[in-house]
């Protein structure tokens, strides 16, 4: 269970993880050795994966995104193995979920226009037989964060 410096703390790094210990402790009441001793259980816990830096896709020649929703006919653990497999090799695709409904798959991509996209499409239908691929570009990113909702994370009900 986190509690509420926990909370406090996570927050503060999940918009700047670069912030020294002493300023996370000032912002939130505490010292800087019991603000140091609690990110470092959050740690060791795995609340804190790692700390990275965000950066801006257009600057790095990605500014495309792409939602790709893939369906399958294969429901083997052979091919989903396989699957797994040949999309660790697509530096392109930043996100990659299983899905309930009627797609089986979806897809976050990143690139720098539709030929690159294209580009990626043959490499991914040569690599693994797939039923259905549909792509969505996304015209305008609205809202992006990385920050997750922490009021959740009191709740006593959560895994």
């Amino acid at each position: 269970m986190l509690d509420r410096m926990d909370r406090k703390i996570l927050d503060i790094l999940q918009k700047d993880c670069t912030l020294p210990v002493a300023e996370i402790g000032k912002q939130i009441g505490l010292s800087t050795t019991p603000c140091w001793r609690r990110i470092q259980k959050l740690e060791e816990s795995g609340v804190i994966e790692r700390r990275v830096a965000l950066l801006d896709p257009k600057k790095v020649n990605v500014g495309v995104t792409v939602f790709v929703s893939i369906t399958t006919s294969q429901h083997t653990q052979e091919w989903l193995d396989r699957f797994h497999a040949a999309l660790k090799d697509f530096p392109e695709v930043v996100e990659f979920y299983r899905m309930s409904g009627q797609v089986d798959y979806l897809l976050r991509v990143v690139v720098p226009d539709i030929e690159r996209y294209d580009s990626f499409y043959k490499k991914l239908i040569a690599k693994i037989e797939l039923s259905d691929v549909s792509s969505a570009f996304a015209m305008e990113q609205i809202k992006f964060t990385t920050t997750l909702p922490l009021e959740y994370a009191a709740d006593e009900r959560r895994v």
